[in-house]
């Protein structure tokens, strides 16, 4: 019976050697047979039939067996590599080939093992020690073929799946037995005969499917994989082939010795482990292998499906635990290039650009001004992605020192400037931090970053104008309740006056008469006044402007909270603007009791009075809580938006314009935990009277 079974076994070997030879002969001589692997397979199939001839008349266990095993171990392996070729495409795979010549050297190893038997073979520890490392290796070359294998073939596009189907499943046919059989010799310590002799079926199999997938047109065989499972094979590999040189290794200490084998095993596991636990969750390793493969195993270095659907998730993202938008319009950006933080600055009413958002970077110290009106100019009109590396390299490329002010440039973990421009519009700048893995921005980087650039300035357009269509509606109910209120004390100011007029008549009443006439006349009066104001709302540069002495001014408006809190003046210097003296005590009034409100009752609140060429300069200064870069940008000068119960929450926004209608400027700096300060700039009276008298010049010339 066992002569029938190896009588079998050989004629199948045989039929499988023929039939590889047949194959392989018409690989190498027909024009049909197209493909870049064709030679390769061709070569394959013939080191193939060698062995399976060797085995026929030598047996399993003949070194010539042992030697064209490996001859034909390894041009299967030349054939997978030759797979992955397309147009040239494998010398654009640099990933791929470090892993072939791996996996080559591991069988190649095996030329080593058959000399150590020839050598060293005649104890029988030292022949099954060759034997398991013999097996150990043959376990590494199949799971590292098979890794490859699955790669050529997922990693492949629809299309080239129907070319690429048949080869592929060969080789999986070949390595998947191998590698059943040789974990089963692992296990057993000895090669099983029986799955030794159904190699041949194997063979044939591959044969087979070799045959049907031989003619196929060359376009099919195109190479696509996806990033993420480009990352996650290549992964797997490495973890694979860490996981089979632990084996070995541990294996080799356990037949040091027998006194210290086994404890020398037992520390070595601990402490590779200890090693694997510690550097392979490190972000900066995964990002360092993404940013490889990115680079050497695809023809683009981004996948512009997968970024466009982060995008999309990232902005379109809703809910009360949402973040606010500026918000996720900067992670948007900074996903792309993997920058694990990141700034929105946006255009202030004033001219440059100030600080909106942060994401996730809280240490960098930003200033009021972060950038000018001229880096924000040239931002605009050039559309130039600001390489930060380059500039602290020297490289300036025409950019402006404006463009890349010195607390960028000076902040190591600053990177890129990405401008954000709508209908060539700047409507923000993006600041990136380094990435964990450095890298210079390239082309690519620059082409994808003006795209996104662009979809993320019509987003925060988009807000800016529903935010300013809010406004103008409440704007108008505002008006419509003032409208309302001015139009019942119109009414009440008639009935008073009538009133005083008919009271006026009766003078037979002396004593009656002066008190209702004065009584009435105050209340007149008081009635006319705040019409007065109600009716300065959006208009607050209609009144004539007059020469104000600032000290004095001050002085006032202090005095004022005498005995309710202590407001200092330790600065002062003498100095005349022309202004509406009502409308600026107004605005210092509204700054004080703001501040006064968001300091503690024992602590003062500071008015400076100082002067700079052309200028006269208030600061109102509180150690307060201080308020929020956020929080200054989208509320602090927006109507409407009050803190304190039933507040209209115009105070603020109010005596912004009462100071602009003077030809002045109001800035804040505040810092949270610390204090704010507000600053009132007004131009001192000779320089009020050059401004003006240009403006009537401009506008002469634009009439005439």
């Amino acid at each position: 019976m066992a002569s029938a079974w190896h009588i079998a076994s050989y004629i199948v070997f045989l039929v499988s050697a023929c039939a590889a030879v047949a194959l392989g002969m018409w690989l190498a001589t027909s024009h049909r047979a197209r493909g870049p692997a064709i030679k390769a397979g061709s070569i394959a199939l013939f080191c193939a039939a060698f062995w399976a001839f060797s085995v026929i008349g030598f047996g399993h266990d003949n070194i010539a067996s042992g030697l064209l095993l490996i001859t034909s171990n390894l041009a299967w392996l030349w054939m997978l590599y030759r797979l992955f070729g397309h147009d040239n495409r494998d010398k654009n795979l640099a990933p791929i080939r470090p892993v072939v010549f791996s996996l080559g050297f591991v069988e190649l190893m095996q030329f080593a093992m058959i000399a150590a038997q020839l050598q060293y073979g005649g104890p029988v520890e030292v022949s099954l020690l060759l034997a398991r490392f013999s097996i150990t290796f043959r376990l590494l070359f199949c799971i590292g073929a098979l890794v490859l294998v699955h790669n050529l073939y997922a990693g492949a596009s629809a299309q080239a799946r129907q070319g690429l189907r048949w080869p592929a499943t060969a080789l999986a046919v070949l390595w998947l037995y191998d590698l059943n059989l040789y974990t089963i010799a692992y296990l057993d310590d000895m090669a099983p005969v029986l799955l030794m002799e159904l190699r041949s079926l194997a063979l044939a199999i591959a044969v087979v499917l070799l045959a049907m997938g031989t003619v196929r047109n060359e376009s099919e065989l195109r190479f696509r994989p996806s990033r993420s499972f480009a990352f996650q094979s290549f992964s797997l590999l490495l973890i694979g082939a860490y996981l089979v040189v632990m084996v070995v290794i541990a294996q080799g200490l356990a037949y040091m010795g027998s006194d210290y084998g086994r404890m020398l095993q037992t520390g070595f596991v601990l402490l590779a482990s200890v090693v694997a636990l510690t550097i392979l969750p490190s972000k900066k390793l995964r990002g360092w292998l993404r940013v490889t493969l990115s680079k050497n195993l695809f023809q683009h270095r981004y996948d512009y499906r997968a970024e466009w659907l982060r995008f999309t998730d990232t902005i379109g993202r809703a809910g009360p635990q949402a973040p606010p938008l500026p918000e996720r319009a900067v992670q948007a950006v900074a996903d792309i290039t993997d920058s694990p933080a990141g700034l929105l600055l946006t255009p202030r009413e004033e001219g440059g650009l100030a600080l909106e958002a942060r994401w996730q970077w809280s240490d960098i110290d930003v200033p009021a001004e972060a950038i000018d009106a001229t880096g924000a100019r040239f931002l605009a009109d050039s559309q130039f992605i600001v390489d930060l590396d380059d500039l602290r390299a020297g490289d300036t490329d025409n950019v402006p020192v404006a463009a890349a002010p010195e607390w960028l440039v000076r902040d190591s973990s600053s990177w890129a400037l990405v401008p954000l421009l709508h209908y060539e519009r700047l409507v923000g700048v993006v600041v990136l931090a380094r990435p964990p893995v450095g890298r210079r921005l390239d082309w690519e980087d620059f082409d994808l970053l003006r795209v996104i650039g662009r979809q993320l300035a019509s987003y925060l357009a988009e807000r800016s104008s529903q935010d300013a269509l809010g406004e103008a509606q409440r704007f108008d109910e505002f008006n419509r309740r003032i409208a309302f209120v001015m139009h019942d004390i119109k009414n009440l100011a008639s009935q008073l006056s009538l009133l005083a007029a008919n009271a006026e008549k009766h003078a037979e009443k002396p004593a009656f008469r002066a008190d209702m006439i004065l009584t009435l006349r105050n209340s007149t009066d008081k009635l006319q006044a705040l019409l007065a104001r109600l009716g300065r709302y959006g208009k607050h540069g209609s009144k004539d402007r007059e020469a104000v002495k600032l000290d004095a001014l001050v002085a006032r408006v202090a005095a004022q909270y005498r005995g309710k809190h202590e407001v200092l003046v330790p600065v002062t210097e003498p100095c005349e603007v022309r202004a509406d003296a009502e409308g600026l005590e107004q605005a210092l009034v509204h700054l004080v009791h703001n501040a006064i409100e968001a300091s503690s009752p024992t602590s003062p609140v500071m008015l400076n009075l100082r002067t700079e060429p052309g200028s006269a300069i208030i600061e109102v200064v509180d150690s307060g809580d201080g308020m929020s870069p956020e929080f200054i940008r989208t509320r602090l000068f927006k109507p409407f938006h009050s803190s304190k119960p039933g507040g209209f929450g115009i105070g603020a926004f109010e005596a912004r314009e009462l100071v602009r209608a003077m030809d002045g400027r109001l800035d804040v700096e505040s810092r949270e935990g610390l204090g704010t300060r507000f600053i009132l700039r007004l131009p001192l009276s000779g320089a009020a009277e050059l401004f003006k008298s240009m403006q009537e010049k401009i506008l002469a010339n634009e009439v005439a």
